[in-house]
Formats: C-alpha cells, structure tokens, sequence
C-alpha cells in the first residue's frame, strides 16, 4: 500500500510544491507557529533519502572524478555568481531579495534529483556521489560563499547555520549510509517503500509550513513579485542550461549528462527554505519560497525534453508527463 502511495505521490511531485505553498498561505498565523518543526521534518526527509546511498557508491566515482567536480562547480562557484549578477540587474539595492537569489542558488543538490535522474536512465552511482559529496561540503559551502558574496550587507550567524545544516542534513545522511553499509543495502527494500510516502508529505509540511511564514508578502500581488517569480525561473532554467552545454562539451555520455543536468539544475530547496526562515527576516525567504514553486515543474519540462532522446522508465511515464 506504502509503496503504491509513494508512486502516487511521484506523479504529484509538480503538484505537491504550489498545493503546499498554496495551504501555507491560506492558513497563515495558524501554520507559522510550528516553523520549529522544520529542522525535525527536514532531518527525517533527508534520513528516508540517504538509506539508499552506500560509501561504495564512491568509489566507481573517484575513479573519473571530472563529472563530481564539474556539478560542484556549478552548484556553488557559478551558480551563485550568477544568481549574485541577476539580483543586482534586476533587484538593485534590495539586499534581501539579492540575499534570497544567492541563497536559492547555493544550497546543495536536491535529493529528489535522483528520483529524476533514474526515471530518465541517467547515472545513478554518480547521482549518489554527488548528492554524498554536497551533502558533506554543504555545511562549510554555503554560509563561506554568502558571506564572500553578501558580505556585511546582511548579518549571517555562520556557526549557528553550519550546526543548523550539520544537524538536518550531514548527520541523518551518514545515519543512513551506515545503515545502508551494515545490513549490506538490505534495508533498502524494505524501509525505503516505507519511509519515501511519509518524506514527501513530510516535505509538504515544511513548504506549507515555511509558506506560512512569507504568507504577506506572497498574498501582497504586485508586479514587483510577478517579476521576482520571472527571474527565479530565468535562474533555474540557467542551471539546467549551464549543466548540459558543459557536460555537452565535455563529451560524457547521455547518462552522465542525465545526472548533470539534473542535479546542477535542482536544489534542496526545502533546507534552503528552513535556512531562510530560522535566519534571515521574512523578505529573503520570498525567493527561496517561490523557487519551491517552479522546481518540480521545471524539472518536469526538462524531463520531457530528455525524454525525446531517452524513453523513461515505463511505471513512472506519469512522472514526466506532468
């Protein structure tokens, strides 16, 4: 029945993001009482996610370690560069909505990837590796890259981001890994069809929740916000763009390109949100909040513009056709 409910839940994944958002919204004050919930609910997500990842997934990496250092590349040297260059252009002297940009775009790979990643045939051990790598390196990458790139503009409590990123994401992913490596991927089988139903309405009540918090300057339409939403696709889609003309000039192969694509495009935007909210004013978790929005959908797009080239996984051709 778990495991039924989990494929149901993948065809929604485009859905589940604005319906989160969307409840957030509605209830307001009555939601954003529980924001101390969402360190809780993001460790456990990233717990049900790591079970599958094994340390000897790394070891067939390490051997052509080119595609790890290019994503990592992407994800936290151009990416946030970028997204630095687009709040200036369009945003200029809004420090929080830069702030917001920056913080969508340097947050690590998104575990969710991998569900995409293998619908469309792409490189799973490299997939886990990179999600393993960033994992690790998350929490000294992305409070060292805001403060060189934002500077003294915004206050940022480093060390108490660096525990909050330790705590939610490093220490549940070894947790799994361990458990992974002890019963010799046996609890895969059994616990992930499990515990994946229960992470994905776990993330939809981090997004609501987190939702919840930005409610007024969501429910506030303007065109200033119309615009925000614009180049928060522009910047995504930039991602995406980014990951395949390298992995295209690099001349890897469709698999490796697959994962590329994918995991340079995506983001854990759910710890991004979590990190908004606990330490930033409500205004940078706004970007943050409506990357939530547009990431499944975008993955979506991008998924059936792959799919041309590479026929998906038949029991989940629902996932890309969303």
């Amino acid at each position: 029945m778990l495991h039924s409910l989990n494929r149901r839940l993948n065809r929604m994944m485009p859905l589940i993001t604005p319906v989160s958002i969307l409840i957030g919204v509605i209830c307001g004050s009555r939601l954003s009482s529980f924001t101390y919930l969402s360190p809780w609910l993001f460790a456990f997500m990233t717990f049900a996610g790591s079970i599958s990842l094994g340390f000897r997934d790394l070891l067939s990496v390490i051997k052509k370690p080119a595609p790890l250092f290019v994503c990592l590349f992407v994800l936290h040297v151009a990416m946030p560069i970028i997204a630095l260059a687009f709040g200036h252009l369009t945003f200029p002297g809004d420090t929080y909505t830069i702030t917001g940009l920056v913080l969508a775009a340097v947050i690590p790979t998104g575990v969710s990837s991998f569900i995409w990643v293998h619908i469309y045939k792409g490189n799973i051990a490299l997939t886990l590796s990179i999600i393993l790598i960033d994992t690790i390196v998350a929490p000294f990458a992305v409070p060292g890259i805001l403060s060189l790139l934002i500077g003294t503009n915004v206050q940022l409590d480093v060390s108490a981001m660096m525990s909050s990123l330790f705590w939610m994401i490093v220490v549940p992913s070894l947790l799994g890994m361990i458990l992974n490596e002890w019963s010799k991927g046996a609890i895969v089988p059994v616990w992930s069809p499990r515990m994946n139903p229960f992470s994905k309405l776990a993330m939809a009540a981090v997004i609501a929740i987190n939702g919840s918090v930005v409610a007024p300057y969501l429910t506030d339409f303007s065109w200033r916000l119309v615009g925000l939403a614009a180049v928060i696709v522009a910047l995504a889609s930039t991602g995406y763009l980014l990951s395949f003309s390298l992995s295209k000039l690099m001349g890897w192969s469709e698999a490796d390109q697959t994962a590329l694509i994918f995991n340079g495009g995506m983001r854990n935007i759910s710890a991004g949100a979590v990190l908004a909210v606990s330490y930033f004013p409500a205004p940078v978790a706004v970007p943050v909040v409506l990357g939530m929005i547009f990431q499944q959908m975008l993955a979506s797009l991008v998924g059936f513009l792959i799919g041309r080239r590479v026929k998906p996984e038949p029991s989940d051709t629902a996932s890309s056709a969303a």
